[in-house]
């Protein structure tokens, strides 16, 4: 069988306090919560963190692939991830104050094609100051791992559902390089949205979405090629920082619904989906904001199928399948309460007779001004919400 079995570890990561062992096609729960399939009682675990799933392949063996679910964030082997195929001697973070797990994989269930190393290329003088990227001599790169096609390879960035993000350099300019791993490469959705998001960054051009530069095949692999904003996205940015003020976060959701408005307006309108924390970036130079990861978008019109959405973030009828423009609007309430509280906004879910509705009333600096604010933002059926991006803009301006 494929299983998988997982260890937590001491704080001191010296001996593991517990052990688990799954079978496929079990799904696995981590989270807070004590009915998950792994709980861990800790504050800065969310009731449901992670999930961990089991995918068979037609032509023999499997593997295995872990979610992040929590406002906290997951780290795999050090990097921040949303979504990542697991392999044996992985350490994942549940948070990064949180706990430590161990993965051991049947020799089955782990990824096909697992990547060589490749010997960096280091430049030959030794007296540039620390932390240098380029020679201050030859202005070529201090150290690069490896080179594909005309980009030299500085370091990773992140590491994410469809691979690799790398920083590179083209002899011009730094930016960012998207490798979709071999081992994703097998899975025809996996490839439809890293395709999905070259070609649709390619018709984008917003001050508030990443430059498209270049789409390519190598070596079986596909890269994508953008533009390199400095900054942070804005879960990294609250959990470092903490609670935004709210003219700020008013401030940046204001920009947001810009740039939703710009996507929402194309011909066909596209609804970009996987509105969140983590996929909002702020430029460190002037507070700009950036919205990232075009992976999930879908054009008004094209027939639904997959859903695709962060749970705490998503509107009911994206969570059934059917998103629409007001899909992404609702998912800016949300990332609003998260920006003003530094938690999970689901904590602020309470039932009401029409159903669930976000409740932050007893939150400082929240009037009930921006209460009704939300309450419309996240209302239940898409029609009684602010219809355009444009709408929800002037009422956010009405609260600064």
């Amino acid at each position: 069988m494929k299983n998988i079995q997982i260890s937590l570890w001491d704080d001191r990561e010296t001996h593991i306090l517990q052990q688990w062992q799954f079978f496929p096609p079990t799904p696995i729960q981590i989270g807070r919560s004590p009915e998950r399939e792994i709980a861990i009682d800790r504050p800065s675990i969310s009731r449901l963190h992670a999930t961990i799933s089991y995918t068979s392949l037609r032509q023999g063996g499997g593997y295995w692939e872990l979610s992040n679910q929590g406002t906290n964030g997951t780290l795999v082997n050090d990097l921040s991830i949303e979504r990542v195929l697991l392999t044996t001697g992985d350490r994942v973070k549940i948070s990064p104050e949180g706990a430590l797990l161990t993965i051991e994989l049947d020799a089955m269930s782990a990824p096909i094609a697992p990547v060589s190393p490749i010997q960096p290329v280091i430049c030959a003088h030794s007296d540039n100051p620390p932390n240098t990227l380029f020679c201050q001599h030859c202005g070529e790169p201090i150290a690069f791992s490896h080179q594909i096609h005309q980009y030299q390879i500085l370091k990773t960035l992140g590491q994410g559902g469809m691979g690799t993000t790398y920083l590179a350099w083209d002899k011009v300019k730094l930016l960012v390089l998207k490798e979709m791993n071999a081992d994703m490469a097998i899975i025809p959705k996996a490839q439809e949205l890293f395709e999905r998001e070259a070609k649709i960054l390619q018709t984008l051009h917003h001050p508030g979405i990443p430059q498209y530069y270049d789409f390519f095949v190598a070596g079986s692999r596909k890269y994508l090629a953008m533009e390199l904003i400095h900054g942070q996205d804005l879960d990294v940015y609250v959990m470092e920082r903490g609670k935004v003020a709210l003219a700020q976060a008013i401030d940046w959701m204001v920009q947001l619904c810009d740039i939703l408005g710009y996507i929402h307006q194309q011909q066909p309108p596209l609804i970009h989906r996987d509105v969140k924390p983590a996929n909002i970036l702020i430029r460190t130079i002037d507070q700009r904001v950036f919205l990232l990861d075009f992976g999930a978008v879908k054009e008004i019109g094209t027939l639904g199928g997959t859903k695709i959405g962060a749970p705490d973030y998503m509107a009911p009828e994206q969570n059934n399948g059917k998103p629409c423009t007001q899909s992404d609007l609702y998912a800016i309430a949300p990332t609003l309460i998260f920006l003003l509280t530094r938690r999970n906004p689901a904590e602020f879910l309470e039932l009401y007779p029409d159903g669930y509705r976000f409740n932050v009333s007893s939150v400082p600096g929240v009037t009930p001004q921006l209460q009704a604010l939300i309450d419309k933002a996240t209302h239940r059926r898409p029609l009684d919400r602010y219809l355009t991006a444009a709408d929800l803009a002037e009422a956010l301006h009405q609260i600064s």
